[in-house]
């Protein structure tokens, strides 16, 4: 069976209705009849409304002690005359009346107290000829009156049998005039504990709905643009008033001075702005659900009615109240259906959404049968209700928040991934026409050129070198960012690398005007494991960048044993200079990535300002830390000090090292196969093995590399792994799978790492990267040839 949405009010309300109505012991409460209320055998543990026949008397003050003969009519308390026909006339809104009524109560009964609610729109209260209790200023016309809305009470007196109840009551600028609500009597602690207990209530969910809109609003402020999140927040803060500003009026008992036409004006608002603002929460958080022109029509008649409220006096949009309920009737079933399909359209938090829907209809069809009189406030069932949607609906948003926030993670790492295919395809670019460059140049070198072509050679290839380490720096700052940089430990020659570091640079040195020194400690005797790459590549950025900074004086790379067992060597490597030193306060700031001391350094010295950043990362990716040491205009000194393993083998030079030079044209009769597809990267290779002896026969693809190979004649194949037709990998498996035991050294513009995986299962015995030096090339195709020819 399906149930509709009324219905499901109806059955919620049904124990709503109950509850209002049942006293506990199933007996009718005592009303008054003709002006007298008996409640002599009544024992006042529960509140007893003293509602019934009271004597009122229209446009009379009646003091208690007047003894004189007035005409008054018996009606129904709580009473609201305006529209009462008295005697054929019916009354209107603006006017003064007086209430009056005997109750009978124990003469030795407990101490008792009476709760005054609020009334339209001023009164003032006796009991037994004593004023009691009043709010603002009654009058008999509008000149001296002075509306105001508060809760009052007043105990009574011991010893007394019979209550003289005297309420003198005026209006004169409320749509309705007269009292709406009953007045309570009861034991005095138990009245005042159930207005500590309302009190309470509205203080505890006023709260939670300022600090749930505060950070709601925060949160739109500071973070997430979602205009949901926005209308939610102040929704929040809106409905907040009509929680402690309006039925028992918390916000008039703490602040007793505050105007009542800014108060009224705003317990109007809020009901009127508040269902608007929460009509555009519900378009913005199920955009698809809800139907635009309903939720804006339901919108444009809010915002209508608050700048009606706003702008009109209280007598006339006091009586807007009536025409709005048909608009909020019509929301408590419009938005529940929103949700409903939300939910079977599976739209994130919708679940949330319906729950809450279930709680706001509980709590404003309570609020209806209420205004209409038909049950009590129901104030528990209504903080309940209340904590419920606004629970649900933070539910709601926390789950829109992280549903944004995952796919803005997800949307990231697609980034992250777009990001590193692009910079390895912009690597494989960059490095193919940079091979042909560096290439020809060392080519040009060897051909004996003239000596101002020297100069312009070596400008050539230094600007090509010097590209090419600013794409290897990006390139491995992304890796690093990544986590996907890896570390070799293979045997490696500390003191090697460092003279290596130094010899390549002196020429940058020297062109600079300063001197580049090497220190090696005499105990430094044994080879170590660890990566000569990042080694290299950290020693380089280091002296390069003491270079760069340095204008007199010298550059100094030193390496001492700081300890050493059977096993581990700690070394302590250091790169001092003479240069422009950095100050205190920004010696951290310069292993940030991208940046250095400041701006006019960029512009002054040139660079990316990755080096130290990476620098400063490999070496903690290694358990080392990199240190400085700086006095500004004095020069700086950075180093490491990092423990490595002693390699097990003894320091016999490897074979690499004894190689026969390029003249003796070593390569004399090995025909080796080049697969290739660019022409210059073709032209570079080809020319470098004819220089040593080689017989070159080039396939441009892999499918013709498969063709040409010839295992009885061939004694190498250099094969570039991104080729048209068919890749290097894919040849290399079908010269495998065909029992092809020549050796394969791939020739790529990736770093080994990134293809390392790819082209062990493709059976390529190594990789040489482009660009390549000439010695390199020369060393790794003789390495093959004569080792495993």
């Amino acid at each position: 069976m399906r149930f509709t949405w009324p219905f499901c009010l109806l059955l919620f309300l049904l124990p709503c209705l109950f509850l209002g109505g049942c006293t506990g012991d199933f007996s009718q409460p005592p009303v008054a009849k003709k002006g007298v209320l008996d409640l002599r055998h009544q024992s006042f543990e529960k509140k007893i409304a003293l509602n019934g026949e009271w004597e009122f008397y229209w446009q009379q003050f009646i003091e208690p002690n007047d003894s004189a003969k007035h005409k008054g009519t018996l009606v129904k308390f709580p009473f609201k005359w305006n529209g009462y026909n008295l005697n054929g006339e019916e009354l209107p809104a603006f006017g003064y009346a007086t209430y009056k009524l005997t109750v009978l109560i124990p003469k030795d009964s407990v101490r008792l107290r009476i709760s005054v609610p609020d009334m339209y729109c001023a009164y003032r209260f006796f009991i037994n000829g004593d004023p009691v209790a009043e709010n603002g200023q009654i009058s008999t016309s509008a000149k001296g009156f002075e509306p105001h809305w508060a809760y009052g009470g007043a105990n009574l007196r011991r010893g007394v049998d019979t209550l003289h109840l005297v309420l003198q009551v005026a209006n004169f600028v409320h749509s309705k005039g007269g009292v709406s609500k009953p007045l309570f009597i009861a034991k005095r602690d138990i009245i005042e504990l159930d207005r500590r207990r309302a009190e309470a209530i509205d203080l505890l969910l006023t709260g939670c709905l300022l600090m749930g809109g505060f950070f709601f609003l925060g949160l739109y402020l500071l973070g997430s643009r979602d205009k949901a999140i926005l209308l939610f927040s102040l929704y929040s803060i809106v409905y907040s008033y009509r929680i402690i500003g309006t039925d028992n009026y918390v916000l008039h008992s703490l602040l007793p001075s505050i105007h009542w036409y800014i108060a009224a004006r705003l317990e109007y608002v809020s009901l009127f702005l508040g269902l608007g603002l929460f009509g555009l929460y519900t378009r913005y958080i199920y955009p698809l659900d809800a139907n635009k022109a309903a939720v804006y029509i339901i919108n444009l008649l809010c915002f209508a009615f608050t700048i009606a409220s706003l702008c009109l006096t209280p007598y006339y949009f006091t009586q807007l109240v009536n025409p709005f309920l048909v608009v909020m009737l019509f929301c408590l079933v419009y938005i529940p259906f929103v949700y409903a399909r939300a939910y079977r359209n599976k739209r994130p938090g919708a679940i949330y959404s319906l729950m809450s829907a279930v709680a706001l209809m509980s709590v404003f069809g309570i609020s209806l049968f209420h205004y209409w009189a038909l049950i009590p406030p129901l104030q528990l069932l209504s903080f309940i209700g209340y904590l419920m949607f606004f629970f649900l609906q933070s539910l709601i948003l926390s789950h829109r928040v992280s549903f944004v926030l995952k796919k803005a993670r997800r949307d990231a790492e697609q980034g992250l991934i777009a990001k590193s295919e692009f910079l390895s395809t912009m690597s494989h670019e960059i490095r193919t026409p940079l091979n042909s460059v560096i290439g020809m140049g060392h080519l040009l070198l060897k051909n004996n050129p003239r000596p101002d072509q020297v100069e312009h050679l070596d400008v050539m290839l230094f600007s090509a070198n010097n590209l090419l380490a600013i794409v290897n720096d990006v390139l491995d700052y992304n890796k690093i960012e990544a986590g996907k940089i890896t570390f070799e430990h293979i045997e490696m020659d500390v003191a090697a690398i460092a003279r290596n570091v130094v010899a390549a640079l002196k020429a940058s040195a020297q062109d600079k005007g300063i001197g580049l020194r090497i220190k090696i400690d005499e105990g430094l005797t044994h080879k170590v494991m660890g990566d000569p790459t990042r080694l290299s590549q950290v020693m380089t950025n280091l002296v390069h960048n003491a270079i760069k900074f340095t204008h007199i004086g010298y550059v100094q790379v030193v390496v001492s044993v700081n300890g050493e067992t059977d096993q581990t060597i700690t070394l302590n490597i250091q790169v001092k200079d003479t240069g422009i030193g950095i100050p205190v306060e920004k010696q951290q700031l310069i292993f940030e990535r991208f940046t250095q001391a400041d701006s006019s350094t960029s512009r002054g010295f040139g660079g990316t300002g990755l080096g130290l950043a990476i620098t400063k990362r490999i070496l903690e990716l290694q358990n080392a830390q990199l240190n400085l040491h700086s006095e500004e205009g004095k020069g700086s000194t950075f180093y490491f000090i990092q423990t490595f393993d002693k390699s097990a083998a003894n320091a016999e030079q490897m074979q690499k090292d004894n190689l026969p030079a390029e003249t003796q044209q070593p390569l004399t009769g090995i025909a080796i196969l080049l697969v290739e597809d660019n022409p210059m990267n073709v032209l570079v290779a080809q020319t470098y093995l004819k220089r040593w002896g080689a017989t070159i026969d080039v396939a441009t693809n892999g499918q013709e590399a498969l063709e040409k190979l010839d295992v009885t004649r061939h004694r190498l194949v250099l094969m570039d792994l991104h080729m048209p037709v068919m890749d290097g990998y894919e040849s290399a498996k079908k010269m495998r799978a065909s029992n092809v035991a020549v050796p394969i050294i791939a020739l790529t513009a990736n770093l080994p790492k990134e293809v390392e995986e790819q082209t062990i299962q493709a059976g390529i015995d190594d990789v040489m990267v482009k660009p390549f030096l000439p010695d390199e090339l020369y060393r790794m195709v003789l390495h093959y040839v004569f080792r495993r020819g």
